[in-house]
């Protein structure tokens, strides 16, 4: 298949043909890696029992350099426990999530018969994405602001969503001291490099990975691809990227853990989740810009001018209205199952 078959085959709604219990799961399964994750490294596993999947870490495919405590690896399997759990309720089964923190941590989602019930988050599943593009600058409404707070807050996590140019403009220092740090670390460019998929046939091949059109950049082989990468790939350029795509939105929302432990960046990943699926619902874009909480050298400052004690910047997030960018693709289903249960 084309990369536009393997979108439209990917990013869809079920048909509703699920004829046993084993098919059920694993199309819950399939919804749940439509979640985003770091890199788009998809750094999780799942295994299936008869009333319950859990999702496992898989450490092989960490981040180690842009992601050193795997604190976004850990968001990671919280967003996807959401769009299993959404997905879940849509099927007619409840979803309960919860953390077992011992050796690498699971979520476990344990599964209960329930009427069906097919939410406006759940719908947008399939149409979220991370628009990394610029904005068209228009302001979002005070009822949209109140309904993208309420999906982003959870249990010891919440949301500030900042609006006035000024506070912008603050956070927009912090994301612009970080990212000059990450763009001149040689071993950032290096591991950045290993999970950009430059050409059509490489995405596809891969199902993982940033993708360059998404990104904004052209399908190239491989080989042109990665000397353009190393060429122009500099501070200056990239800087000027962030701000003026950070300028063009309407707000910027950071997601905030009261404790600082991978129980919390599960329930963030939770929270971005639903405030990214209530977004796409509004028509509302958005894409991270986690720089300042990213550089260890940069967090506790980015925190103090936020005015957060005792807790932790967990995600940056800009969002504003803007045009649909080509999708990122993922692996199939049976590429990450640990095992699986018979009908």
């Amino acid at each position: 298949m084309n990369y536009e078959q393997v979108v439209r085959d990917l990013w869809r709604h079920g048909d509703g043909q699920v004829p046993d219990h084993a098919a059920r799961l694993k199309e819950l399964i399939r919804y749940a890696t439509l979640a985003p994750s770091g890199h788009n490294t998809q750094c999780w596993r799942f295994r299936i029992a008869e009333d319950a999947i859990t999702i496992l870490p898989d450490l092989t495919r960490r981040t180690p350099v842009v992601d050193p405590d795997d604190h976004h690896l850990y968001v990671s399997l919280g967003c996807a426990a959401e769009n299993l759990s959404l997905a879940a309720r849509a099927l007619g089964m409840q979803g309960e999530v919860t953390f077992n923190a011992e050796g690498a941590g699971e979520v476990r989602v344990t599964l209960a018969p329930c009427q069906p019930e097919v939410t406006p988050l759940f719908e947008a599943i399939p149409a979220r994405q991370c628009s990394r593009t610029d904005y068209d600058g228009s302001p979002i409404t005070d009822e949209e602001l109140h309904l993208l707070q309420a999906a982003g807050t959870g249990h010891g996590v919440s949301i500030s969503l900042l609006t006035e140019k000024k506070a912008i403009e603050n956070v927009l220092e912090y994301v612009l001291q970080a990212n000059g740090l990450q763009v001149g670390n040689r071993a950032f460019r290096q591991e950045l490099e290993t999970w950009i998929r430059f050409g059509d046939h490489e995405a596809i091949k891969a199902g993982d990975g940033l993708f360059a059109r998404s990104m904004g950049s052209p399908a190239t082989p491989r080989w042109l691809g990665r000397w353009l990468f190393r060429t122009l790939f500099r501070q200056g350029a990239e800087n000027a990227k962030v701000a003026r795509q950070v300028r063009s939105s309407a707000g910027i929302a950071v997601f905030i853990s009261q404790a600082d432990d991978r129980a919390h960046w599960v329930e963030a990943g939770r929270c971005y989740q639903r405030f990214a699926l209530q977004a796409t619902a509004l028509g509302i874009c958005n894409a991270f810009i986690n720089q300042p909480v990213e550089e260890a050298s940069v967090r506790p400052a980015f925190a103090e001018a936020l005015g957060i004690v005792g807790g932790r910047p967990d995600l940056v997030v800009r969002f504003g209205r803007g045009k649909a960018m080509p999708r990122s693709l993922r692996r199939p289903v049976e590429a990450v199952l640990v095992s699986s249960v018979s009908a």
